[in-house]
């Protein structure tokens, strides 16, 4: 009996060693990925210029590079309203708003699936009872959570590791993702999209067009999202 409690508390000490070294590993790759990007050399090739030229010179391999680059930028910590400003002004609106929301669907499953394997672990060795309750809950409602975070604009990388941490389902995380980013992705492009495109054709008369004013209201109307969303949460007493 002594011999199997034993080796039951060497189990959990094993269990809780190899969830402590998984943190470090975890946050050892974010700071590396901030430095990487802030502070090394290499940010001086992570402008929108440089990676655009790189995208130009890629041909008909372009749409394909950039959603690698998207994903990797999003485990990176690489701003994301660059990226999608800049998918929308090579690719136009349209196939702009395809690419970029691939890219960052595709970025935020991996780094979810990276908070997951090397942050949950530990993260649940410090839940207490408080904090248990809120994690069940998350995965109880996990869909509907990760849903009105992504309308509210909560910041998108920190939430990709973050949500890992937690015990939300992958599926239910990735299809909350999917449609919470929609909207807000495709106005973004739009607008990018729309305008670059009158300025590349010169035409400036176009400045006036049906389309330049939608996207415009389109693009205004996005910032009022969380704040008609939390009016809506506080007439239904949530």
């Amino acid at each position: 009996m002594r011999m199997h409690r034993q080796e039951v508390v060497e189990h959990d000490n094993n269990k809780r060693g190899s969830a402590l070294v998984k943190m470090v590993l975890l946050l050892m790759f974010i700071a590396s990925a901030i430095y990487l990007v802030r502070f090394s050399p290499v940010r001086q090739y992570l402008t929108s210029q440089q990676l655009g030229l790189f995208l130009e010179s890629a041909g008909f391999w372009a749409p394909l590079m950039f959603v690698i680059i998207y994903v990797v930028g999003v485990c990176l910590f690489l701003p994301g309203t660059l990226l999608t400003a800049m998918g929308a002004a090579i690719f136009g609106p349209y196939w702009g708003f395809l690419y970029v929301w691939t890219g960052a669907m595709i970025g935020a499953g991996s780094a979810f699936l990276i908070g997951r394997y090397l942050g949950r672990d530990f993260a649940a060795s410090l839940i207490g009872d408080k904090l248990k309750r809120f994690d069940d809950a998350i995965e109880r409602n996990g869909f509907a959570t990760v849903l009105y975070l992504r309308l509210m604009y909560f910041p998108f990388t920190p939430m990709n590791f973050g949500m890992g941490l937690t015990k939300v389902r992958f599926w239910d995380y990735l299809l909350g993702t999917a449609l919470g980013i929609l909207v807000g992705t495709f106005i973004f492009t739009f607008f990018v999209g729309t305008i670059k495109d009158v300025w590349a054709s010169g035409r400036w008369e176009e400045l006036l067009s049906w389309k330049v004013f939608l996207s415009l209201a389109l693009f205004v109307f996005s910032f009022f999202i969380p704040k008609i969303l939390k009016m809506v949460k506080m007439s239904k007493g949530i």
